[in-house]
């Protein structure tokens, strides 16, 4: 998957492939004439399946669902790995709706379909009867897709309502008429039973941890990496997994599930005059939808926007477009309904995204109408809190029963006075195991670089700032293994204020077990980075990569890094290697082709 222009590329019926580069581009149901009578004849149903990393995908398939039911479709929307594949076969018509993520790959909700499609084993007509659309939305670098997803819609619903007509005395509802919610909140008397624990619950025994069962990992330590007076605050975090049964290798990944601070937390409860305290229990509105999974039954308000509500979230189009129903107040509703128009998303870009202004600052600007929203619609309001992914910085060889993450913690300014911070890193930060227990939700997932197994080969690590902490756990895991040719490229503004892991990266070169290649950007007039002490040891890297068959290994952030550590890498094979440049540039693709360049990168 390859991020492209957004452009508009009709589809036939028949499954997806590679051929179909689904990401960013924007595709029409096209149907045979035997397709067209058999829809004319078929149940009036819809699926729509997401494949989304950071919610837009979600958020657009779930607009998609709406427009639906106005059209009086029965329409479920799932994520494209909670579909049973098999099932396709029997649905009339789907809408895919995708992105990508990292250097184009597939979202993590989408990566088990995805390979599904593309077995050897799967018959090239298995899906042949399936009528279906694709909506690619590139990734979170593409700022405005309504651009492309607004006139998409519309053909699309041309095309839907020629297959399956409105059935007779219905017509489209209006915009103008509010849906009802996805569940109804009911609130429980006091004095009723407890149906079920708000605590954390351990996953079942033996059972590996998961995202529906994580484990609730006691927090060992909480330690500043970097000096006081360094703008940035970077923190080492150790966990006790003990008795957990989670087990991983370097490259491998944690996700965190975080949680909103009190402060937060009250404010918003205040502002919609909800009682924290008070519990409830959700009904679906339309049967067959089934209840959020990650909240227990019976609830309570506070638990709902501590552990659920992404209140700290920059809200998306369709947030403004339900808030206006539930505005009293003219001047306000007027700003909403502006918002969530076609012709308001540069004016909204310019009030929500650019400066981040967050889900819960956007309701303090609309008070009149933030009071009158129905708690019934709090689940179709406010996205639920997404889990936060965390290389893992430690190796269990070294750390037994224990996992180690380094994590950045997110600070920085905009127009808005109040400086933007984030969710998951302030909330970790602000956890000390010194003023009793502290518990944190996880479950590990594997991650995309994977170490050779042949202790013979040596590794080129590249990991500037908190890029290091996958080739910490690598580095641990080949010394408890014994093995050297472990050589580490690391880069950071000060030695003296950010160097992690300073004195284990010395003591490893001085036992022999390491090679050590810094790079202290902000240490001389003439700032120097990974890139340039790369081009340096030339010499050595390209003996390694010539005679030793090492890997390459990349890791931080996606902006100019990755892009120049490339061309550094590209200039070596060229002046050690003695090729031309575009054989050097054949060379590197045939290295991460053979899985001996990798690289992972986050924005």
């Amino acid at each position: 998957m390859t991020s492209a222009d957004g452009g508009a590329v009709p589809v036939q019926s028949r499954s997806p492939s590679l051929d179909d580069d689904v990401s960013g581009s924007c595709r029409a149901v096209v149907t045979s004439a035997a397709a067209w009578g058999r829809c004319m004849m078929a149940e009036r149903r819809l699926l729509v399946l997401f494949g989304s990393q950071t919610g837009t995908a979600q958020d657009t398939a779930e607009r998609v669902g709406r427009e639906a039911k106005r059209r009086h479709l029965r329409c479920r929307v799932e994520a494209l790995d909670s579909c049973d594949v098999a099932n396709l076969i029997h649905e009339p018509l789907v809408v895919f709706v995708c992105a990508t993520t990292g250097q184009g790959d597939p979202p993590d909700n989408m990566k088990m379909f995805w390979r599904f499609l593309f077995r050897k084993s799967l018959p090239a007509g298995s899906l042949c009867q399936l009528d279906y659309a694709v909506l690619g939305l590139g990734d979170s670098s593409y700022p405005k897709p309504d651009a492309v997803v607004d006139p998409w819609l519309v053909a699309l619903w041309d095309k839907v309502l020629a297959l399956y007509p409105l059935p007779p005395g219905l017509e489209i509802i209006s915009p103008d008429v509010r849906l009802p919610p996805r569940y109804t909140l009911h609130y429980v008397a006091e004095e009723s039973p407890w149906a079920g624990s708000e605590r954390l619950q351990p996953a079942a025994p033996r059972a590996a941890p998961c995202e529906l069962h994580p484990f609730a990992a006691p927090v060992l330590s909480n330690r500043r990496l970097t000096a006081q007076s360094h703008f940035q605050d970077v923190r080492l975090i150790d966990f006790d997994i003990a008795g957990s049964g989670i087990t991983f290798s370097a490259g491998d990944v944690v996700m965190i599930q975080p949680q909103n601070c009190p402060e937060d937390v009250q404010q918003f409860c205040q502002l919609l005059r909800l009682e924290p305290h008070r519990r409830f229990v959700l009904e679906p509105t339309e049967p067959g939808t089934s209840l959020p999974p990650l909240l227990p039954q019976p609830c309570t308000i506070q638990y709902l926007v501590t552990h659920y509500l992404d209140i700290s979230c920059v809200p998306r189009r369709s947030f403004f477009e339900l808030l206006a129903y539930f505005s009293t107040n003219e001047l306000e509703r007027e700003k909403l309904q502006e918002f969530s128009s076609a012709q308001g998303q540069e004016e909204l870009y310019s009030y929500c995204n650019r400066p981040r202004r967050t889900t819960l600052e956007v309701m303090w600007d609309f008070p009149h109408t933030t009071c009158a929203i129905p708690a019934d619609y709090l689940l179709d309001l406010i996205p639920r809190i997404r889990p936060r992914a965390f290389s893992i910085a430690s190796s269990l060889l070294a750390h037994p029963e224990r996992m180690q993450i380094l994590v950045a913690v997110v600070r920085y300014k905009t127009r808005l006075s109040k400086p933007r911070r984030g969710l998951c890193s302030t909330w970790l930060a602000s956890l000390s195991p010194d003023k009793g227990d502290v518990h944190v939700p996880l479950w590990v997932k594997k991650g995309g670089m994977k170490f050779p197994d042949d202790p013979a080969i040596p590794v080129i690590m590249i990991g500037p700032g908190t890029g290091v902490a996958p080739f910490r756990a690598a580095i641990q895991e080949r010394v408890a293994l014994g093995r050297t040719g472990n050589c580490l490229f690391f880069g950071c503004r000060h030695k003296s204020k950010d160097f992690y892991c300073q004195t284990e990266w010395e003591e490893l070169v001085t036992k022999g077990f390491l090679t050590l290649f810094t790079a202290f950007s902000r240490d001389q007039e003439e700032k120097v980075y990974v890139q340039h002490r790369i081009r340096e040891n030339g010499r050595l890297l390209w003996e390694l990569l010539s005679s030793g068959n090492a890997h390459v290994y990349l890791a931080g952030n996606a902006k100019e890094m990755p892009a120049a550590v490339a061309e550094a890498l590209q200039s070596v094979l060229q002046l050690e290697g003695g090729l031309s440049p575009s054989q050097a540039q054949e060379h590197f693709t045939a290295l991460e082709r053979s899985q001996r360049f990798q690289s992972e990168t986050w924005s």
